[in-house]
């Protein structure tokens, strides 16, 4: 397996893994680094992409400068290596909701993890990080997502999830390749905080779209996540 590098926005990078055993067509496991002041890595990928993604990062910044670990949730794919990025990283702390560290984090983390408030930025320093909690969107009890407010980008974790290996980026529509990889994977926790959760994000209007799972997009993200909740909200209906 091969990672690739792109830089998706002004100092943010993609690292894009392809395992094309997953799933009918091959699926993409991607990690986001954001080079500034303080370095931060969205999602580290499993312990088994420790050194291609550690590898990807030194290409950039000595991976020993990474200060901030963060993921949207956690599970073997988003936070998987953490531990092997804190033993690389010595001034490297995992950053993530108060419900995420109390019910795991403080326990599973090898240094005491950083508690974030609803809302809560970190100041990378020429960048600007906010923590959204987004429970049970797309899934688990802790699920939450980044906004880089200086760029705009929004960092969605298993948000968007396409099938496949496409671009590092497009601004061709990614609610149908979205819903087809919702139809083969039924990921996604069918309640009513999904619609109501993707309006939110809306709301910020971003300008990119960072994906964990299929191409980043760049085009209009605002109508991409509201159309997204109108997918949902047509699941979570009843029958006529």
């Amino acid at each position: 397996m091969q990672t690739r590098t792109d830089e998706i926005a002004d100092g943010i990078y993609r690292f894009s893994t392809f395992v094309p055993e997953v799933g009918p067509t091959g699926f993409t496991f991607n990690q986001f680094f954001v080079d500034a002041a303080e370095p931060l890595l969205f999602h580290t990928g499993m312990r088994a992409l420790f050194p291609q993604v550690s590898a990807a990062i030194g290409r950039i910044r000595p991976v020993e400068q990474l200060r901030w670990i963060t993921f949207g949730h956690v599970e073997a794919d988003e936070s998987g290596a953490m531990n092997s990025f804190l033993a690389a990283a010595p001034r490297a702390q995992v950053a993530h909701g108060v419900l995420g560290c109390v019910v795991s984090l403080d326990d599973m983390a090898d240094r005491l993890p950083r508690r974030l408030d609803d809302g809560e930025v970190i100041d990378l320093g020429d960048k600007r990080i906010q923590h959204l909690d987004t429970p049970h969107a797309p899934h688990n009890w802790e699920s939450r997502v980044l906004y880089e407010q200086t760029t705009g980008v929004l960092f969605c974790g298993d948000l968007m999830t396409q099938l496949g290996d496409g671009p590092a980026i497009t601004d061709t529509d990614l609610v149908e390749p979205a819903t087809l990889a919702e139809d083969v994977f039924h990921q996604t926790s069918l309640g009513p905080a999904v619609p109501t959760t993707l309006r939110r994000l809306a709301e910020l209007h971003p300008t990119t779209l960072a994906i964990m799972h299929g191409s980043s997009f760049t085009g209009d993200c605002a109508t991409a996540l509201n159309d997204l909740a109108s997918v949902y909200d047509q699941r979570l209906a009843p029958p006529d």
